[in-house]
């Protein structure tokens, strides 16, 4: 019953309308592809449980833009949280999460 959203500068982030960045429905991380300036500013999770009706906003989490052009090193790597066993029953849909980690 668990959703998660990310809210940028107090105002929703519509990720659905943007290809360079995703939330994960499993963990509720925020996953930006390749930062520009425009995505600097505050981003804050709201976590809400359909089934209470209630929300919970976390801090916000400021994201800066490095000065010197330096970036950290990054091994290219597939982040995949796949349960061990997935049941599904017949005619259902599955959603499975894989993401591409890298510089």
């Amino acid at each position: 019953g668990l959703s998660y959203t990310w809210t940028f500068n107090n105002n929703t982030l519509y990720v659905q309308e943007d290809g360079r960045r995703f939330v994960s429905q499993e963990t509720g991380n925020l996953y930006i592809a390749k930062v520009e300036p425009s995505d600097v500013g505050n981003y804050t999770c709201v976590v809400t449980n359909s089934k209470a009706e209630q929300s919970v906003r976390g801090p916000p989490t400021p994201l800066t833009l490095r000065s010197d052009g330096v970036m950290g090193e990054y091994e290219p790597k597939i982040e995949v949280r796949f349960p061990e066993t997935t049941y599904a029953a017949k005619g259902s849909s599955v959603k499975l999460e894989c993401f591409a980690l890298g510089k």
